[in-house]
């Protein structure tokens, strides 16, 4: 290896170890507490680990690479011992650790993942407020979701059969697949419910609409709507809040396609960026005509729950058949017309249904983005008549022009697709 390099080598070693390092000493000014390692002892680390793995290196020998791993360890829980009187935790001491092993990855060339590694470790460092009021702020029911989530994902998933279930139209329900999807969208609504949680919507309007577009917009809808009619002095921060939700709403539509079929994505991408401006822009309109921004906290329950993630699963193999049979028997007005009202119950679910059938040829792309585009105005005639029919006049008033100008954008570009 050049000199040059070997220094270069080094030197990201030593300022990757050096980031946690100023995150310790900055907290210390604040939270005053006797802790084992700073930016040079952490600088020091990073450095360590990565004249470690060139001594291995150098001498052919992994056990000189152990040897140093094990005399730091056997440093740092002496360090430790001598501190554990005067602070709780180890957090400190488990990313010293973690430092070394960065270091070494610096010298065996994985800059990336070793970079990934030290900002990731700064982060968790400097959020520890932030966890704190999280773990707090979590109920048993948040404990029980999260954990049947992570069986549905990592243990039913797997095991399930990869193939078709019969003739058409039957031949496009595969189990995994559909069983991905119910893990996709609940994964999506799940995080935006952490978010949340993590978060809190207290922060501000723009938030609580931002993070009800990634829990459940239709959901959201109706929440803003009602407390309009017990609230209704906060009509335009509450039409901000559903605008910013319906937003969200094309942008969630644009990832689900990006993630199933490029193909879809290469047709959708314009008509959903034209509709998101077009309510970005009036969301941004009614942010600047109002004149109060409420900080009044919205709460979302837990959006994941296995029965409906089963419906959600039910629903989506449905409109999957349904959709290819209305294809095979009706041609393309049998999949407009499955769209029309699918999408008036579950966007989510056209969408993962139109980029699978897409994605496996079923059917055209044109005919899939033109359905899908067809889907939404359906999901915003009935949002919309959500807020006709539940909220208070003035948001109604406030509202009214942003309905209008979302379903009328979004029978526009379907003819431009």
């Amino acid at each position: 290896m050049e000199l040059a390099e070997l220094f270069y080598r080094f030197g990201v070693a030593l300022v990757l170890g050096a980031l946690p390092g100023v995150q310790r000493e900055f907290e210390e000014k604040s939270e005053p507490e006797q802790r084992p390692a700073g930016a040079r002892t952490f600088a020091l680390m990073g450095l360590t680990g990565c004249a470690a793995a060139l001594a291995a290196d150098e001498l052919n020998s992994a056990l000189v690479f152990a040897a140093v791993m094990v005399s730091m360890c056997a440093l740092i829980i002496a360090a430790y011992i001598m501190t554990s009187k005067h602070r709780t935790g180890m957090t400190t001491e488990v990313a010293s650790i973690l430092i070394l092993i960065v270091g070494a990855l610096c010298y065996w060339d994985e800059i990336t993942l070793a970079g990934a590694l030290a900002v990731t470790t700064t982060v968790l460092l400097s959020v520890k407020g932030e966890v704190q009021r999280f773990v707090r702020n979590l109920t048993p029911e948040d404990v029980r979701s999260t954990l049947v989530f992570a069986v549905i994902t990592v243990i039913i998933l797997p095991v399930l059969p990869d193939e078709g279930l019969g003739e058409k139209p039957l031949d496009v329900l595969n189990p995994r697949q559909i069983w991905l999807m119910v893990v996709f969208i609940s994964g999506i609504s799940f995080l935006g419910y952490i978010l949340n949680k993590f978060l809190g919507t207290s922060r501000g309007v723009v938030l609580t609409g931002l993070l009800g577009g990634v829990v459940s917009s239709t959901a959201s809808t109706m929440s803003f709507a009602q407390r309009s009619k017990e609230n209704p002095e906060l009509a335009k921060s509450l039409g901000l809040a559903i605008m910013l939700t319906w937003t969200v709403m094309y942008a969630r539509v644009t990832v689900i396609v990006a993630v199933i079929s490029n193909h879809l994505l290469n047709e959708l991408w314009l008509p959903l960026s034209l509709n998101m401006a077009v309510g970005a822009a009036y969301a941004t309109w009614l942010y600047y005509s109002q004149r109060e921004h409420t900080s009044e906290e919205f709460q979302y329950n837990n959006p994941f729950r296995l029965r409906p993630a089963l419906e959600f699963g039910a629903l989506f193999a449905v409109i999957l058949v349904v959709a290819r049979a209305a294809q095979l028997n009706l041609g393309d007005a049998g999949v407009f017309l499955s769209s029309a009202i699918g999408g008036s119950v579950d966007v989510n679910a056209i969408t993962l249904s139109m980029s699978d059938l897409a994605n496996g040829r079923n059917i055209g792309t044109v005919l899939a983005a033109q359905a899908v585009m067809l889907a939404t105005i359906s999901n915003m005639v009935v949002k919309g008549g959500m807020v006709v029919t539940s909220s208070a006049p003035e948001l109604r008033k406030t509202i009214q022009l942003g309905i209008i100008l979302l379903i009328t954008a979004g029978v526009i570009v379907i003819f431009l697709i």
